[in-house]
């Protein structure tokens, strides 16, 4: 009776978010009751498998004790504390210094915010500022890659170059371009790695001999695209990138809200090309998920151009639960969960899951396998020569959902069928094999759908 209560309360009053309003309120929400480690359990005590770790971002898994510790402790001694008047709290500076200490190169000052979108909101700022700090104003395009994603705040949207995020939105602003992404399965240029860095390098190339370099401000990528499908580029690809930015004075924004804390390997995912940005976005794994929070990594020269900008100018950009202490002090504690076992943890689980993953490529439905450490894509098609994807009519996104949720997994399906994966970095071998063969079991009962099976024989 509860459970039937919350449903019809969602339905009246809850705006899910990336939804179909119309379509959410005929199916009603599925509501979760209790997690612990990988697991899940639902208000009708169905348990699942987490293979998706919430939305990418519960790396140290569900319950861990001194997480929660933590935040209550905080919340105790001082729940909230600004920014702002010159004030702060011990976990927020901690919190700051221990980032800059562990980020590559001299990624050494951190603005908090409250989540992904809204630090890549505050970069966009930042850069509008750096520039007229520099008497360049002019330098006022920024250019993202095609199925990147980097939130959906009014101004991200927009260098997100995914069409379902710009549908009636009014995105992406005419100073916001896109290149073609490396999508290494379908890309033009092919799949060997040297063609596809070569292919993307003329691009970005192309595209900013177009703008004219004395106009392009920033270029955005993430390491691995996750939103997009969970593309992998080939190693050298974003060092590759980077050096075209750096030839042409363009910032380099490096957005590892999904890719950070463990999610690839290291505690940063553009560690594994040597890279070092200028500016990096996080937050996901940094509280994973416990409670809000996002961070924004500048570089010493970034920072300096601001601050000597400004000169003793107040600089006008700020929320009001920017250093929130009680999420520094979840934070703090995930870093040393990180630390003590997780990363090496995740490093083995992620090396069983992509052996796993890879292991069902003789599926007749398996057409690519991809991912690195514990991120990980399937794409499925109907013709493997023809790399032909799942029909419209199959509706991938629901019924593949809907027959992982009844074997006791929970992925990411999207639209054209590609299966994601992101399970807490605390995974065991059972665990992990657990996500394989319930994969499986759900490749099998979606190679008898209907409309799957008549795209196969058409």
């Amino acid at each position: 009776m509860l459970a039937n209560s919350l449903i019809e309360l969602d339905r009246a009053h809850l705006v899910h978010p990336v939804a179909s309003y119309r379509g959410h309120e005929a199916m009603g929400v599925r509501v979760l009751k209790s997690a612990r480690g990988a697991t899940v359990t639902d208000a009708t005590g169905h348990t699942l498998l987490d293979g998706f770790a919430g939305l990418w971002c519960v790396n140290a898994g569900y319950g861990q004790d001194s997480i929660v510790e933590a935040a209550a402790k905080q919340l105790r001694e001082l729940p909230y504390a600004t920014g702002y008047f010159g004030l702060g709290s011990e976990p927020a500076i901690r919190l700051a210094a221990r980032l800059a200490e562990l980020a590559p190169g001299d990624l050494n000052h951190i603005y908090f915010t409250l989540g992904g979108s809204d630090a890549v909101d505050s970069t966009i700022r930042f850069i509008r500022y750096y520039y007229n700090a520099k008497g360049t104003p002019q330098k006022d395009q920024f250019i993202s890659v095609e199925y990147g994603y980097h939130g959906s705040s009014t101004t991200g949207s927009g260098l997100t170059a995914i069409p379902l995020f710009h549908a009636g939105f009014g995105v992406p602003y005419d100073w916001q371009h896109k290149i073609p992404s490396h999508y290494a399965y379908r890309n033009p240029a092919g799949s060997g790695p040297q063609a596809i860095i070569e292919a993307s390098v003329a691009a970005l190339r192309g595209k900013i001999s177009e703008l004219g370099a004395d106009r392009v401000a920033a270029f955005y990528v993430e390491p691995i695209q996750g939103s997009g499908g969970v593309l992998v580029p080939p190693a050298g690809w974003l060092k590759a990138m980077r050096a075209v930015c750096k030839e042409h004075d363009v910032l380099f924004v490096v957005d590892e809200v999904i890719t950070g804390f463990g999610r690839t390997g290291p505690l940063f995912a553009c560690e594994e090309d040597d890279v070092v940005p200028d500016l990096m976005t996080t937050a996901k794994g940094l509280t994973s998920g416990y409670v809000p929070m996002g961070a924004v990594f500048m570089s010493d020269y970034v920072y300096n151009t601001i601050a000597d900008g400004a000169g003793k100018a107040l600089v006008g950009h700020g929320y009001t639960y920017s250093a929130h202490p009680v999420s520094a002090a979840v934070g703090l504690a995930c870093l040393d969960l990180y630390e003590d076992r997780l990363l090496d943890n995740g490093r083995r689980a992620g090396k069983r899951l992509m052996a796993g993953l890879r292991s069902l490529s003789d599926h007749p439905l398996v057409g690519d396998v991809r991912g690195r450490g514990m991120l990980a894509a399937v794409e499925l098609v109907t013709d493997k020569e023809r790399k032909t994807p799942l029909p419209v009519e199959a509706d991938p996104a629901r019924r593949i959902f809907d027959r992982a949720w009844q074997n006791g997994l929970v992925l990411r399906a999207f639209a054209n069928g590609v299966l994601g994966y992101a399970p807490p970095l605390c995974c065991t071998d059972d665990e992990i094999d657990g996500i394989i063969e319930r994969t499986r079991l759900t490749l099998d009962q979606t190679l008898e759908d209907k409309d799957v099976r008549a795209a196969m024989k058409g």
